[in-house]
């Protein structure tokens, strides 16, 4: 079995370079746990508990279903009327104090700039991660002192922004124009899309749609037959459409990931299917098993 040494796995201490997406609604323990147990990095994410007092159970059971590494997500609301539902930064500074004090090392910020989340991270010795949509925010993430920046293909699901790119073009020119660390999202779902991220300079690999195809996410066994195992977007119009065309909005589409996705599986079972069959490519590449790979 080949050694994956990358920044994340050094940072954070996992045995693959692989994180979890932070999800709305469904970012919690028993989704999250099980990901860092199979040699992931978990994450709860904070926006789903209206409470300090929810957040810091959380966090309780998630240290009780896995004594392996995992991290926070903070989703900052941006500015304006359609974001009125979302917590600004200054809502999260409290829950930022309490997964510092339970002990969290790394951290990630999405949606909007989270400086000040990010300077008190840095001051109390933690560790930084934001991800945003396009090649300019991750330019300006670098200058707020990031430690790391998880770039989204459009490939990918969530929000979309006009001048998003591929994650082809993404992971290669932000090795080209940045100094930190990079991590891939967007469209990724088996070992050939997880080994070209690490190959084109990714960091690790940030996995969303293809973990909602397991058995411990917690959204209806209709959704994961009908939206992702039945679902071939590389040759459906509509689907295309919502992808590519910024017509998603805010609908439950998963991204080109579908496409790659056949069956339901445990998480620990799915990870392992990337990590083997990474292996196999990488020994018909010439690369011997029980070999360390470290990649910059």
């Amino acid at each position: 079995m080949v050694k994956f040494k990358t920044p994340f796995t050094e940072m954070t201490k996992v045995k693959y370079p692989i994180i979890m997406g932070a999800f709305a609604g469904l970012g919690k323990a028993d989704f999250a746990a099980p990901v860092s147990e199979a040699g992931g990095f978990g994450i709860i994410t904070a926006h789903n508990f209206k409470t300090i007092k929810r957040f810091k159970a959380e966090l309780e059971k998630m240290q009780s279903l896995t004594s392996k590494p995992f991290g926070v997500n903070f989703s900052v609301g941006p500015p304006g009327e359609r974001f009125r539902h979302f917590m600004k930064e200054d809502d999260f500074m409290p829950y930022v104090e309490a997964a510092i004090d339970f002990g969290i090392k790394t951290m990630t910020t999405s949606a909007y700039k989270a400086k000040k989340i990010g300077d008190r991270l840095h001051e109390a010795g933690c560790f930084w991660i934001h991800k945003c949509a396009t090649l300019k925010h991750a330019k300006s993430a670098e200058k707020h002192g990031v430690d790391m920046v998880t770039i989204v293909g459009i490939e990918g699901t969530g929000f979309k922004n006009p001048i998003q790119n591929t994650t082809l073009i993404n992971i290669t020119v932000a090795k080209k124009i940045l100094k930190i660390p990079v991590i891939a999202a967007g469209g990724i779902a088996d070992a050939r899309g997880f080994l070209a991220a690490l190959m084109m300079g990714a960091a690790a690999v940030c996995l969303g749609t293809l973990l909602m195809a397991t058995e411990e996410c917690p959204i209806s066994d209709n959704f994961k037959q009908t939206k992702l195992v039945n679902q071939k977007g590389y040759n459906d119009e509509n689907f295309y459409k919502k992808i590519f065309h910024l017509s998603l909005k805010d609908s439950p589409v998963p991204s080109m990931a579908v496409s790659l996705i056949d069956e339901i599986l445990p998480i620990k079972d799915r990870i392992e299917q990337i990590i083997n069959d990474a292996n196999k490519i990488l020994e018909k590449w010439g690369i011997a098993p029980n070999k360390s790979i470290t990649l910059i």
